[in-house]
C-alpha cells in the first residue's frame, strides 16, 4: 500500500531475489504455507531495506510477517505498508 497515493499493488517476490517497490527493497528470505489438515495461513521472513534518493540504504523491516495477522509483526513506515497474502508453491 502506497499511504500517500492511496494506491494498493499486488507483488510477487520469489524466494531470494530482492524486488524494488518505490524506494523499497523487499526479499523474501522464506515462505511457508500451514499444513492442509491446519486452519489455512501464509507466513514469509521477510527483509526491507529503504533507499530515498540521496540517503545511504537503510534496513526498516527484517522478521516473520503472517498473512492472518499482518499487524503481529508490521512494517513501520511513513509511505508504505506491506503484507504478505499467500505463498505460491511450484
Amino acid at each position: 500500500l502506497d499511504k500517500i497515493l492511496g494506491r494498493t499493488s499486488t507483488l510477487e517476490v520469489p524466494v531470494g531475489r530482492p524486488i524494488r517497490f518505490g524506494t523499497l527493497d523487499i526479499t523474501a528470505r522464506a515462505c511457508r504455507n500451514r499444513p492442509p489438515e491446519e486452519p489455512p495461513d501464509s507466513l514469509a521472513f521477510l527483509e526491507i531495506g529503504d533507499q530515498r534518493p540521496g540517503e545511504e540504504r537503510r534496513r526498516v523491516f527484517s522478521g516473520w510477517m503472517l498473512a492472518s495477522s499482518p499487524a503481529v509483526s508490521a512494517l513501520e513506515h511513513p509511505v508504505y505498508d506491506v503484507w504478505v497474502k499467500a505463498c505460491r508453491t511450484e
